[in-house]
């Protein structure tokens, strides 16, 4: 049977219209930032340029024996403890964006067992540049701890992955403080660090997110910005804060930290956290 000119019209638009809708690509919050992470040349050199300051500071700090990234927890003669600092691992120093990638290309969303498997594959790389700022601070007989939200039970695999990255480790003594190591080192790490502080002269804190510094990271936007303020002496001297606009607790503040709400209530709120510009009509 023929068709008209009429049905045939129709039938046309409706396979072209299938047609794109075959090739519709789901929209992902972490596709620009993941990929900005992984492939570009201004996140490279933006880090590249972070590890030479904080070699600059480590520099400063080792040549002034009042130097402390942490006042208020050091004590009294802090000054003849030997020296440290305290750096976070994801996306500090340790690149996950393989991880963050599959999340994307499967369209799926962060998993705590899924992301125990990826760390127990030990396929993690070294962000830029932190492999040879470690070596740098070890080699000045720094002692370098890595306090991690990674938990006691991924501390194995992560400190293999580490070590064939070639990040000194420490020798004898456990530079890798992981969450639920000790009952009281939950996901706030102001407990960790003054196990650290407890024992040395911490010249450097360095992390990606608010919270690798202070526990005050989990406030409202207003909140979080009156401890950036109350914190200004700190940032980039003895605090030294990496990009990550892939996730952490800035994103979380938007939608209230419950992630309970569907992506498209959390997407919802954060777009209208936005002070957006309106064209005059």
């Amino acid at each position: 049977m023929r068709l008209s000119a009429c049905a045939a019209v129709v039938l046309a638009i409706g396979f072209a219209a299938e047609a794109r809708a075959q090739e519709a690509v789901p929209q992902n919050d972490l596709l620009n930032a993941t990929l900005w992470m992984q492939d570009s040349v201004e996140y490279k050199a933006t880090v590249l340029g972070l590890f030479a300051l904080a070699r600059i500071r480590l520099d400063e700090g080792l040549a002034d024996p009042a130097w402390t990234a942490l006042p208020e927890m050091q004590g009294e003669k802090f000054g003849d403890r030997p020296p440290a600092i305290i750096v976070d691992l994801d996306e500090t120093v340790l690149d996950n964006n393989r991880y963050q990638a599959s999340l994307v290309t499967r369209r799926t969303d962060f998993s705590s067992k899924e992301w125990t498997k990826y760390v127990n594959d030990k396929v993690t790389d070294a962000v830029i540049g932190a492999v040879d700022f470690a070596k740098y601070a070890d080699a000045k007989g720094v002692k370098v701890f890595y306090v991690s939200n990674r938990t006691k039970e991924e501390e194995p695999a992560t400190a293999e992955n580490m070590a064939a990255l070639g990040f000194p480790m420490g020798g004898n003594v456990d530079t890798i403080l992981a969450r639920g190591e000790r009952p009281d080192w939950k996901s706030a790490k102001e407990s960790r660090m003054k196990v650290v502080a407890d024992g040395y002269r911490v010249l450097l804190v360095m992390g990606d997110n608010l919270a690798d510094f202070t526990d005050k990271a989990s406030g409202t936007r207003a909140e979080r910005n009156a401890v950036l303020e109350a914190d200004m002496a700190h940032w980039g001297k003895d605090w030294i804060m990496f990009p990550n606009p892939e996730y952490g607790s800035w994103e979380s503040s938007a939608f209230g930290g419950d992630y309970k709400k569907s992506a498209d209530e959390r997407r919802k709120m954060k777009i209208e956290a936005l002070k957006a510009w309106e064209p005059k009509s």
